[in-house]
Parts: structure tokens; C-alpha cells; sequence
């Protein structure tokens, strides 16, 4: 999947730490930004499944709506496939697609 032409990968791989500390020059500071962007994805997608899901709720409840439902499943698979929002999140940081800025280093400078 490509999220704004960056390559995202479907599942977990090995970092080198070292490049994850590079733009901000601290480890922490760099985790601590990748996991912000993480949380803002997944409030995105979550808002927006949310929405999706809501045009099938209905006021009653029947047995057959809830094993029948196929557009309802199917628009579950397509969430449940996409890259996780902390993958999805380190590539954008290391892509330089992730604005940020520390103020209590740019009041020492």
C-alpha cells in the first residue's frame, strides 16, 4: 500500500534506531512524535469506519440482518487489511512527511 507515494510495508520490520533518532537527534523525542502521528491515524480511520458502519445501524435488530450484512463485512475486511497506523506513521517520519518542532529547543537556540 502506498500512503502520498511512500512505500508502506503490510507487516513488522526490523529499524535501525539510529536512523529514527536522526531528525531529531534523541531516540525518545523521535518515538515520542512517530507515536502522536500513530494516534492521529488511527483516530482518523476509526472516525472514519465509524461513519461507514453507522449507514448500516438500524433502530431494530433482527437475527438475519446481523448474519446477512455482506457490505458491512466486507468494508470491516478492507480496515482490518490496511497497514497499522504505527507502520504507517514510521514511514511518513522517516519520509520527512511528518511536520514537527520542539519548542524548548528553539527558545536555547
Amino acid at each position: 500500500m502506498t500512503n502520498n507515494d511512500i512505500e508502506i510495508p503490510n507487516s513488522t520490520i526490523t529499524r535501525d534506531t539510529r536512523e529514527i533518532s536522526l531528525p531529531t537527534e534523541n531516540l525518545y523525542e523521535s518515538v515520542a512524535i512517530i507515536s502522536k502521528r500513530a494516534n492521529q491515524i488511527s483516530s482518523s480511520l476509526k472516525e472514519e469506519l465509524v461513519t461507514k458502519l453507522d449507514e448500516f445501524a438500524s433502530d431494530h435488530d433482527n437475527l438475519e440482518e446481523i448474519f446477512e450484512n455482506r457490505e458491512q463485512i466486507e468494508i470491516s475486511k478492507y480496515y482490518e487489511g490496511l497497514p497499522k497506523p504505527t507502520i504507517v506513521a514510521i514511514e511518513e517520519f522517516l519520509s520527512k512527511k511528518v511536520y514537527f518542532r520542539n519548542p524548548a529547543k528553539e527558545e536555547s537556540k
